[in-house]
């Protein structure tokens, strides 16, 4: 280097005494700063947009809680199973009535299934055991299955199920008369 050359200072400070024995300048600590702050705020969207999701959910298709379910000779005596995909229904058909039982095993919210061979409701959950009336009589179910609301419609003598009406065995309304419809 020569006399007359000026010698070249870097404008470049260390950030503090630290950050100089690492090498890194006030500027690298301000871009990982300003990254952070951008992660951050990432992170808050994100959690921000999921929550407005569950808020808003993209439901398509509700089935509606009244359907028709055909004339009462359209059953025979037992459990059909029709309107279990459906609606969540059975309709249970016995020598003197058919009602229509809630497909939702009262523990905690499974779907029983119908065993013929065995002739009772049996939940794959937990192991609730209802007999076909939907009184339970194994597992942890706490009381009988519920009913829902069975007329026949005066106009074209079909029956209409309406499961926005519900009856519990334990409060005596399975002898509601809207809780069945009497056969003959």
């Amino acid at each position: 280097m020569s006399a007359r050359e000026p010698k070249i200072v870097s404008s470049r400070r260390p950030a503090s005494p630290a950050a100089a024995a690492s090498g890194m300048t006030r500027r690298d600590s301000l871009k990982w700063m300003a990254a952070a702050w951008i992660g951050f705020a990432a992170a808050v969207g994100a959690g921000a947009t999921a929550a407005m999701r569950f808020l808003f959910p993209n439901v398509l298709f509700e089935p509606p809680t009244v359907f028709k379910a055909g004339g009462p000779s359209d059953y025979a005596v037992g459990v059909d199973e029709r309107w279990k995909e459906k609606f969540g229904v059975w309709l249970v058909r016995n020598t003197q009535e058919i009602y229509a039982l809630i497909a939702v095993c009262v523990h905690l919210g499974c779907t029983p299934n119908w065993l013929p061979a065995q002739n009772k409701f049996k939940c794959p959950c937990h192991g609730s055991g209802y007999y076909i009336s939907g009184i339970n009589f194994e597992g942890p179910a706490p009381r009988a299955l519920e009913r829902c609301a069975i007329s026949i419609s005066p106009d074209d003598g079909q029956m209409v199920v309406d499961k926005g009406q519900r009856f519990l065995f334990e409060q005596g309304q399975w002898s509601d008369s809207k809780a069945f419809v009497k056969i003959g």
